[in-house]
């Protein structure tokens, strides 16, 4: 049996990691300035995340949902604590694009509406409702096709305005900054537009946090540097550091009734484990606040390179736009100085997702490296 071929390879496979640090089978050392979609939150092999997983794996590793499982209100407990939607509820599922379906669901129990609103350069997942608000038709397929999509550009003011304002949308979808595009984001102005146009029509306000939430950009969630407050935001990537894990979170206004939604594996102890594992690193290690920092001060410094036409992003989400494609930059940042990047759907956009426990001397070598490949 074959694999799927899904993507296309790097000729380089990681086998070790610890902290920012990736190692093949060679031993060569790597700088993860990646972290795998956004995913590594805490580092690599983090001992705190290690000791969680491994003692809840040898206690119980799973059980379905038709029990009561106390780690689930740890879990809740805890996420409340540190994100501040202390008496919102949380409805555990495992991936991204799972949290985006769910999302939609309680929007469309709410409501009864069907036509969502999404966004140039979004993505929000590969699966049914999920990958038609994604902006890419090449991985849009014929049973994807039915969904009732209206796609605006971001400050896009008065054409969402008139579309919320015929009051038959079910959601507005936006990222708090969008990841896959380019690192793209919506002024607070536009956040607040959105806010009260949806309050106006009874739409439901969706904010996509999956690669931009759990202290990534320098707060626990993008949308907060705006202060809004959306209606339910959906959760993933670094929430488990590694370990498949999603969510979202509802506002008290959304009734819950047994068979809206459901999940196997949703919630299990391991990605509890897990999760909790990293709101522990988080708040011990004052990791926002690092990404925060560092996230600044790699920013500052990307903007003195000639090359690079714009920097953009919040924290540790940050996008460089160069005057060129970046296909070829990447692969000597890989290749000849051995630091992961990313790519986005703006060929000319390298993506920095590294991990939140970075330091300056990280930074610093990053910066280095790129000099390098630039001369």
């Amino acid at each position: 049996m074959k694999l799927f071929d899904v993507y296309p390879l790097f000729d380089v496979e990681p086998v070790e990691a610890d902290g920012c640090l990736l190692y093949d089978r060679q031993g060569t050392k790597y700088l993860d300035f990646y972290g795998g979609h956004a995913v590594i939150s805490i580092g690599h092999g983090h001992p705190t995340y290690v000791e969680r997983i491994s003692e809840q794996l040898g206690k119980l590793g799973f059980y379905s949902n038709s029990v009561p499982i106390t780690i689930q209100k740890d879990l809740a407990h805890a996420l409340g604590e540190q994100c501040g939607y202390f008496n919102w509820n949380v409805f555990l599922c495992n991936s991204g694009a799972e949290a985006t379906e769910n999302a939609f669901k309680v929007a469309s129990a709410y409501n009864g509406r069907k036509k969502i609103i999404a966004f140039d350069n979004a993505f929000h997942g590969r699966t049914s409702l999920a990958v038609a608000a994604t902006d890419n038709p090449k991985i849009l397929f014929p049973v994807n096709e039915g969904a009732e999509i209206l796609r605006f550009g971001l400050e896009d003011f008065e054409g969402v305005g008139k579309a919320l304002n015929e009051g038959d949308i079910c959601a507005v979808i936006i990222e708090g900054i969008q990841g896959v595009g380019g690192i793209n984001m919506a002024s607070a102005d536009f956040l607040r537009h959105l806010r009260a146009l949806c309050d106006k029509n009874d739409s439901v306000l969706i904010l996509d946090e999956v690669q931009s939430g759990f202290g990534r950009t320098g707060r626990f969630f993008a949308h907060q540097h705006s202060f809004i407050q959306p209606d339910i935001i959906t959760m993933a990537k670094g929430m488990g550091n590694g370990f498949p894990v999603g969510g979202i979170l509802t506002d008290p206004k959304f009734e819950a009734k047994h068979g809206m939604l459901g999940t196997t594996f949703g919630g299990n102890h391991l990605a509890c484990a897990a999760t909790l594992a990293v709101l522990e690193v988080l708040e011990n290690e004052k990791l926002i606040r690092n990404a925060a920092e560092v996230g600044d001060y790699l920013m500052e410094e990307l903007q003195k390179f000639e090359d690079i036409k714009e920097v953009r992003g919040k924290g540790l989400m940050i996008g460089a736009e160069f005057g060129f494609p970046v296909a070829d930059l990447r692969k000597k940042l890989l290749y000849e100085q051995k630091v992961f990047t990313g790519s986005s759907s703006n060929k000319n956009t390298i993506r920095l997702l590294p991990p939140l426990n970075i330091t300056k001397e990280d930074a610093n070598q990053f910066l280095s490296a790129l000099q390098e490949v630039l001369q």
